[in-house]
Parts: C-alpha cells; structure tokens; sequence
C-alpha cells in the first residue's frame, strides 16, 4: 500500500493520500518520476493531504515540492514529521 506520493527524487516532503497515518507507522511512499519506492516512518500522525518530511529539516531551510520552493522552514522538521503551516511558511510575504 502507498502512503504518500513524492513527484521528483529532489523533493523533500511527500504528500499522504491515505486516512489515519499514525506515530510510529512504517510509511511506504512512490517517487513518480523514478518510479520507485521509499520508506519513512511517521514521527507524528499525519492527516490525509499534508506533508511529511523526507529528510531533517533545520530553521530557514527551503522546502522542495513538485521541483519548486514551497517555503521556509520555521521551526525544526525531522524525518518522518508532519510538514505543514504550523513549521513552514511562505517567501512571499
């Protein structure tokens, strides 16, 4: 079963497209473009439709998604957690 989907190998979050990701769970995920599989195990629960992290994240890092900046990091991410507003923000304003 697929967890979360990645668009490019250079992303560094996935995004979950399944209900009741909880801490602990072993994700599987499939990179599109690679058409490969990578695991990733939930360091939070994580809903339907946001993020999870593929790799540690430290404040004022950019976060990569479809190939493109999506933000700044403003507070820590560790592999695995919930990526989301509440520690990603806009460049734009």
């Amino acid at each position: 079963m697929i967890h979360f989907v990645v668009h490019d190998e250079g992303d560094g979050v996935g995004v979950v497209v399944v209900e009741g990701i909880k801490t602990g769970q072993e994700m599987i995920g499939w990179i599109m473009d690679q058409d490969k599989e990578i695991k990733v195990e939930a360091k939070n629960d994580i809903p339907i439709g946001h993020k999870v992290s593929l790799r540690d994240y430290k404040t004022g890092d950019t976060v990569i998604k479809y190939g493109v900046d999506i933000g700044k990091v403003v507070a820590p991410i560790p592999k695995g957690a919930h990526a989301h507003v509440h520690n990603i923000k806009t460049k734009r304003w």
